[in-house]
């Protein structure tokens, strides 16, 4: 779907007739194969990323899986600065563990007894959850490196980047699903509201890459945290759900840490220098 998508994009926006669509493909990924091989490394990344948390939820309770998955977005900040030769600011930094901070009060939900054992391995758990942390921050700066290092379409690239993702969860599925595949078909159970929901995770997909090709990982982070944030508040307002004290915390914390991460360089840097700040120089304090 998330293909579909991108194609329509392409075909209506850029390209503006079917022939021209035509060649933009022909020159953009059957005429690229290297580009093609570029762009399914964070493929694949994202598929084991995706694995792994699978795997890790599996292993852990959902409390300590929630926590442990926030350091995603340190370890795509770390990713930004050693990969695409970033610097942040100690401010910055510390609104990205604010913001790691906030969003676990957020989403924290106490675990209930069950009465239900479930044998789990917390080592192999806490071992798949650290290759998904790398995973997500290392294949999210790197496909911002790529978006950013060509004048190619952002279209173009999730094209490209998607082809073999679809390769690669096909395979997948017919390794763990394909005898029932066979037998009641690829769509079976697919009702009007799943594919509402795949539309929607398509146009959310889309709008991350936007997000990463105009700004970068760091801010998509900050971006999802507020759409927690927003999300829980309409599930306040919709389906009655409780605030708690630890969600309204975590809001702050969200809030106050996205206003940090955007004050200006320069005058983060000057306040931790010690250096006279441009409202000071200008009242001639």
């Amino acid at each position: 779907m998330h293909q579909s998508i991108c194609t329509q994009v392409v075909s209506f926006i850029e390209t503006g007739n079917l022939g021209r669509f035509k060649a933009s493909l022909r020159e953009n990924v059957l005429g690229s194969p290297k580009e093609l091989m570029k762009l399914s490394v964070p493929s694949l990344v994202y598929a084991v990323q995706n694995n792994m948390a699978f795997l890790a939820l599996s292993n852990l309770d959902a409390a300590v899986y929630q926590v442990t998955y926030q350091l995603k977005i340190p370890c795509t900040a770390l990713c930004t600065v050693l990969m695409l030769n970033r610097t942040l600011s100690r401010l910055q930094w510390i609104s990205v563990f604010m913001l790691c901070g906030g969003v676990v009060l957020v989403q924290w939900r106490p675990a209930q007894a069950t009465g239900v054992v479930v044998e789990q391995n917390p080592l192999l758990g806490f071992g798949a959850i650290a290759v998904a942390v790398l995973c997500s921050g290392f294949a999210g700066v790197y496909f911002e490196k790529v978006l950013k290092s060509s004048d190619t379409s952002l279209w173009v690239r999730n094209i490209q980047m998607y082809l073999s993702g679809i390769v690669v969860t096909l395979v997948g599925v017919y390794l763990s699903d394909g005898a029932e595949i066979k037998e009641k078909g690829f769509f079976y159970g697919y009702t009007y509201y799943v594919w509402l929901v795949i539309f929607l995770a398509s146009v959310g997909g889309l709008y991350t890459s936007v997000v990463v090709k105009y700004t970068d990982n760091i801010m998509k982070g900050f971006s999802a945290a507020a759409a927690i944030v927003l999300s829980t508040i309409a599930s306040v307002m919709l389906f009655g759900l409780q605030i708690t004290l630890t969600f309204a915390l975590g809001t702050l914390l969200v809030c106050v840490s996205i206003y940090l991460y955007g004050l200006p360089r320069q005058d983060t840097t000057s306040i931790q220098q010690g250096e006279p700040t441009s409202k000071e120089r200008v009242s001639g304090v």
